[in-house]
């Protein structure tokens, strides 16, 4: 029997951790055969074969939700030790093997609310039930940013402060991220000062403007990346 057409499920793969999926068979003793074998028996899944086990662990292909939830279940793990790291409100979820129901419930949502939060990747909750989201599926505060939508907004505010006088983008920062303020400022002149020393260095090596420029626009295109590596210091 064939694999469901992808159409079948409306949702993305999750990101999936290939080597940790190999890593749990190896230690169980089993082969991309065994395990082939237990998720056409005990999961229904009719066309799973070894080579497709095989595939998964060499990152040719992705188990869909269905998949890695049964995967889960033959290798004796969570859903989460098979994911890569979350990014979405759904993947957050399925790492903490979390029902819908259970995550609407916990943030004082009706279910259909949230479920359509979770397809449209837009967060509709207030911050009071951001905070209880997080207590739930253990979010840091990055991950907190990235789930409700905010780290597009943050970015652009990263890159203004890293280009420009950065005390300007203090309080709007601070209604992204609830820092403390010191902490927050800290954060932001350290970006300022990588950014115009990353800047001066590229010129210094006898590269154009050109070459500044592109070096300039890969450090602003990973700013949220270095924004939390400032935060947590050295």
């Amino acid at each position: 029997m064939r694999r469901p057409s992808a159409r079948a499920d409306r949702h993305p793969p999750p990101p999936f951790n290939a080597p940790a999926a190999r890593r749990l068979r190896a230690g169980l003793g089993m082969d991309p055969d065994h395990v082939a074998h237990a998720l056409r028996g005990s999961y229904g899944l009719p066309y799973v074969t070894s080579a497709l086990v095989a595939a998964w662990e060499r990152g040719n292909a992705t188990p869909s939700h269905a998949e890695l939830t049964a995967l889960a279940g033959v290798l004796w793990c969570s859903p989460g030790e098979l994911l890569g790291r979350p990014r979405t409100l759904r993947e957050h979820r399925v790492a903490r093997g979390l029902a819908p129901e259970d995550v609407a419930r916990a943030v004082g949502h009706e279910l259909h609310a949230y479920l359509r939060m979770e397809e449209t990747g837009r967060w509709r909750g207030t911050e009071r039930q951001a905070s209880a989201l997080a207590r739930l599926l253990t979010l840091s505060l990055a991950d907190v940013v990235t789930v409700t939508v905010r780290e597009d907004g943050l970015a652009e505010l990263l890159r203004g402060a890293a280009t420009t006088r950065w005390q300007a983008y203090v309080r709007p920062v601070s209604k992204i991220v609830p820092l403390e303020r010191l902490l927050l400022e800290g954060a932001l002149h350290r970006l300022h000062q990588d950014y115009q020393g990353h800047m001066a260095a590229t010129l210094s090596w006898g590269g154009g403007h050109g070459d500044a420029g592109e070096s300039g626009r890969e450090f602003l295109d990973r700013i949220v990346e270095h924004f939390w590596t400032a935060v947590e210091g050295p």
